[in-house]
């Protein structure tokens, strides 16, 4: 059975400071992240184990939720250390800039309520830009924990990390200033990349 892995970082550790410190991503990336992937990992084994047993009783409900959290986990930090760069920063453009005009009112308006979002989570969660195919639309929207508050069949093509293990050691509570800090990182090619497969996502 394939197995999910860690990916590494495009970048070292340091690379995106002084926006985001080595030490925030060394432990962000080597234990978080590597967590969501045990996790995940030894979910499908529980999982295999039940099937293989005859054992599809109530705590097969556990195993399902106990995978999806992991495996969204692991989805959204894949996506996440890609859509930063150390050569990052400044607006998208083209067919993504015009989409942003078109659905969310401009650049400005996309930058407020990611960043409203961010500093309005409530525990843990995450801010996405994601693509909405039925309605052919960008959306922002939170992501409560990993999975939760989002649009069936909607493909997230920007995230920013809203868990306190993404931005405590160097931000504090100050959510906002992280926030802020962000844009200066955000790998725009890479999310212009994404909207475009995405977009090629049609559903019935």
């Amino acid at each position: 059975m394939a197995q999910y892995s860690l990916p590494d970082l495009p970048y070292d550790y340091g690379a995106l400071e002084p926006h985001l410190s080595g030490a925030i991503l060394e432990l962000h990336h080597d234990k978080h992240h590597a967590t969501y992937v045990a996790g995940a990992n030894t979910a499908l084994e529980k999982l295999t184990a039940a099937r293989d047993g005859d054992d599809l009783g109530p705590s097969l409900v556990g195993l399902e939720r106990n995978l999806a959290f992991h495996v969204s986990g692991h989805v959204l930090h894949s996506l996440y250390w890609l859509n930063m760069s150390p050569d990052g920063g400044g607006q998208p453009d083209g067919e993504l800039a015009a989409a942003v005009d078109e659905h969310l009112g401009g650049f400005a308006k996309l930058q407020a309520q990611m960043n409203a979002v961010v500093a309005t989570v409530q525990g843990s969660g995450w801010a996405a830009l994601s693509w909405e195919p039925l309605g052919q639309r960008l959306v922002v929207h939170q992501v409560l924990d990993h999975q939760d508050n989002v649009g069936s069949g909607s493909l997230p093509i920007f995230v920013i990390d809203a868990w306190e293990h993404a931005f405590y050691l160097q931000y504090k509570n100050v959510k906002a200033d992280y926030a802020k800090a962000f844009w200066n990182i955000v790998n725009w090619p890479d999310v212009a990349a994404r909207f475009d497969r995405a977009r090629a996502v049609a559903l019935p």
